[in-house]
C-alpha cells in the first residue's frame, strides 16, 4: 500500500501544481504555532512533556493536562479535555479540578473515566468515535509491543486520538510504540508522536512510523525517558526525516 508520502508525490506530479500547505507563524506568548486551515486557524501551545493546548475553530482542546493550573495561566480556558490514560504524567486530578467548569466536556479512556467520577464525562474505548462541536474525535489504540515493556501500556487499555476538523486532521499518539494502527492512519495533517524509553519507543522507531502514515507536520513530544539512553533527541528524529520533504518537523518547548 502506498504511503501518504508516495501519494503526495504522485498527486504533485500528476497535477503539476504545487501542493498548498497551511501557513505557519509563531503565535504571541506560550510558544504557540498557528496553522491556517480550511475551517480557520489552529494554534498549538506545548505545555509540558505530554500536555498540549490546541485552539481550534470549534473550541479550545486541552490534551492530558497535568503540571498544575499555573502552567495554563494566560491561555484560553478549555472547552474540551482529552485524557489518554491514567499515568500521572497524563492524568492528574488536582490539575483537572482547577481547570474544570460545568461547561467543559471531558473525553477519556475507560480506566480514567471510571476514576474521575465526573457527571457527563464521555468514555471512548479503542476504536470508538464521537462528535463534539462538529469535530470528530476517534480513539486510536496506544500500547506497547516490546516484551519487556508490555506492562507499561497493555493493548486495549489506553487511547491516542484523532481530531477531525474541517479540512484538517490532528493525531495525538498518547503513550505507544510503533503499532499497525498508527501506520494505518490516513490524511493526518498534524501529529504529536511520543518517543522515550523504556515506556514508549525510540526516535528511530518513531520516525519509521511517521514515514509510513505521512503527516504534513509532526511534533516530537514526550521524549524525556529514564537515563541518558531513555531520553530521545528530537533533533535526531528530525534529521532522520530530512529526506522526506513532504513532512515538516516542528519543535515545542516541552521542557523549558
Amino acid at each position: 500500500m502506498p504511503t501518504r508520502r508516495h501519494t503526495l508525490k504522485t498527486l504533485a506530479a500528476a497535477t503539476a501544481v504545487p501542493l498548498v500547505m497551511p501557513f505557519r507563524l509563531r503565535a504571541d506568548g506560550h510558544g504557540g504555532d498557528v496553522f491556517d486551515t480550511p475551517g480557520g486557524p489552529v494554534t498549538v501551545h506545548p505545555i509540558a512533556h505530554s500536555s498540549i493546548v490546541i485552539e481550534t475553530p470549534v473550541g479550545v482542546i486541552y490534551v492530558d493536562p497535568v503540571d498544575g493550573a499555573a502552567s495554563y495561566e494566560g491561555l484560553p480556558e478549555p472547552d474540551l479535555i482529552l485524557i489518554t490514560h491514567e499515568h500521572g504524567d497524563h492524568y492528574d486530578q488536582p490539575t483537572l479540578n482547577a481547570l474544570l467548569t460545568d461547561d467543559v466536556h471531558v473525553i477519556a479512556n475507560p480506566v480514567v473515566h471510571g476514576r474521575m467520577n465526573r457527571e457527563g464525562a464521555e468514555v471512548l474505548a479503542n476504536g470508538d468515535a464521537t462528535e463534539w462541536n462538529g469535530a470528530g474525535i476517534a480513539a486510536i489504540p496506544a500500547y506497547n509491543t516490546t516484551e519487556d515493556r508490555l506492562q507499561f501500556h497493555p493493548q486495549g487499555r489506553d487511547n491516542g486520538y484523532v481530531i477531525s476538523l474541517e479540512g484538517f486532521r490532528i493525531y495525538i499518539s498518547g503513550d505507544t510504540e510503533d503499532i499497525p494502527e498508527m501506520r494505518a492512519l490516513e490524511g493526518i495533517d498534524l501529529a504529536f508522536v511520543c518517543m522515550n524509553l523504556p515506556w514508549t519507543m525510540d526516535a528511530v522507531a518513531a520516525q519509521d512510523a511517521v514515514r509510513e502514515f505521512g503527516p504534513r507536520f509532526v511534533y516530537p513530544y514526550h521524549y524525556r525517558g529514564r537515563g541518558p539512553d531513555g531520553t530521545q533527541d528530537p533533533g535526531e528524529f528530525s534529521e532522520m526525516l530530512a529526506d522526506v520533504p513532504e513532512i515538516e518537523v516542528r519543535f515545542g518547548d516541552w521542557y523549558g
